[in-house]
């Protein structure tokens, strides 16, 4: 099931008697395409369409809608915590290394949620202290891993070190 999908899964869920312009407007989405993932929802039984009057549609879930709808929520509750998992092992090996390295501070770079798992996980551990200021190691967060860099002397930016 597309993401858009899903969506419209959960908007209708919370409310059967929003109209596709209150779905395009809430969702983001212009109002033909709302009526086309409608559509297709309907050919595949996820809702089904009954009129309120002669110019409104309530939509509601159907039995198989509900199915697909929770499936999907559950999948993506897995995939959050692999990720999630896989970002607390890169966590924990990064700070054996820093600890291995004799690195005792480190200052997180940015509000990622990915160095909040960080952070977590140095509180965790009790190592490494966490800087208030950037002074000898910057973490950051670098195409999904974590990037450890050390500081260059004045005005010479960093260098990346593990």
């Amino acid at each position: 099931m597309k993401q858009r999908e899903y969506r419209l899964l959960e908007a209708i869920a919370e409310d059967e008697t929003i109209t596709q312009a209150g779905l395009a407007n809430s969702l983001g989405m212009a109002i033909g395409s709302v009526n086309w993932y409608i559509k297709r929802l309907i050919s595949r039984g996820y809702i089904k369409a009954t009129r309120m009057d002669r110019t409104r549609l309530r939509y509601n879930l159907t039995g198989e809608g509900m199915r697909a709808f929770q499936r999907n929520a559950t999948q993506y509750v897995k995939d959050s915590l692999k990720v999630y998992h896989g970002l607390r092992q890169q966590a924990k090996q990064l700070i054996a290394e820093m600890q291995a390295n004799g690195i005792e501070h480190v200052y997180l770079d940015g509000s990622d949620p990915e160095l909040d798992i960080f952070r977590l996980s140095c509180l965790e551990t009790g190592h490494p202290a966490l800087d208030e200021q950037p002074e000898k190691y910057i973490l950051r967060m670098r195409n999904g891993a974590y990037s450890l860099e050390r500081m260059r002397p004045a005005g010479n930016g960093s260098r990346k070190i593990a």
